[in-house]
Formats: structure tokens, C-alpha cells, sequence
């Protein structure tokens, strides 16, 4: 009816497709034999760190950094007696605000914040090549006359 002594159970008993003792001590058959006997290996990197999901960002801070040492090494272009310097080419895709610009220069760039453009036109400098964007105002939303509103409710019943 049973089957006996503790001793007699091992090896024999299963639990659904997982064999019993194949995560213990049946672990070396495991490795030996039946490598692919658990399904995953490895992990996906997280797009976060592959930097497949945020553009390349340089801060202005950094821009002025990077400015200052192209200056000293004689590597930037002057436009308009103004260092100018090309983002995309180096790579980047956005500009972002932190810091502040030293002095004036024309940057190329493919999309930037508003704080960072009113930084650099603060700074005499200028962003170069890139269409502007048309944004709404608060003063161009015209707010629906009663008129109007009662025309779209439909009728109650």
C-alpha cells in the first residue's frame, strides 16, 4: 500500500514536468546532460543603459567645458567671430539647460529645451540650422461661448 522507508521515495516521485532532485542533487546530471533542462539564459539589458530609449544629452554646463577645451587645443571653428561648434556631429541629440554659457557661440543642434535656447541667446550666442516650432499660447485659446456649448450637448431624455 506504501512504499516503505524514507530511501525507497527518491528518484521516483515527480512534480509536474520538473523530474524530482534535478535542482539537488541530481544538479551535476543536470549540467552534464541536459544543459537546456531550465528554459531562460542570460537577460536582456535594459534599454536604459543602451541608451536606446533617451537621446544623447549635453548639458550647457558641459557645452562650455567642451567649448573651452576645443578653444585650448585649437580644434573649433570660429562663424561670425563666434566659436561655433556642431552637436550632431559629435553625437549628441538634445540640449539640455544645467549650467551656464561663458560667452557667445553658435551651436548646431538637432532638438533643445526652451531654457537652454533663452540661455544661450542670454549669452549673446545663437542655435543654428534648426527650424523653430510654433507653440500655442494662452493668448491664442479662445474659450467656447455658451452659444456653442449648449448646440453640442446632445438632448436629454
Amino acid at each position: 500500500m506504501g512504499w516503505g522507508q524514507v530511501g525507497q521515495h527518491r528518484k521516483h516521485g515527480q512534480k509536474g514536468e520538473r523530474k524530482s532532485g534535478r535542482h539537488k542533487h541530481l544538479w551535476t546530471y543536470v549540467q552534464r546532460y541536459e544543459p537546456d533542462y531550465y528554459g531562460k539564459k542570460g537577460f536582456k539589458t535594459p534599454q536604459t543603459i543602451t541608451g536606446q530609449s533617451h537621446p544623447n544629452t549635453i548639458n550647457i554646463q558641459q557645452l562650455d567645458e567642451l567649448i573651452n577645451k576645443q578653444t585650448r587645443h585649437k580644434q573649433i571653428t570660429k562663424k561670425q567671430n563666434k566659436p561655433y561648434i556642431d552637436l550632431t556631429n559629435l553625437g549628441y541629440q538634445k540640449l539640455l539647460a544645467k549650467g551656464n554659457l561663458t560667452k557667445p557661440a553658435l551651436i548646431k543642434i538637432a532638438s533643445y529645451s526652451k531654457t537652454a535656447a533663452k540661455k544661450i541667446q542670454e549669452a549673446g550666442g545663437q542655435i543654428m540650422g534648426m527650424p523653430k516650432t510654433q507653440e500655442t499660447t494662452d493668448e491664442n485659446f479662445e474659450e467656447p461661448t455658451t452659444e456653442e456649448k449648449t448646440e453640442e450637448q446632445p438632448p436629454k431624455n
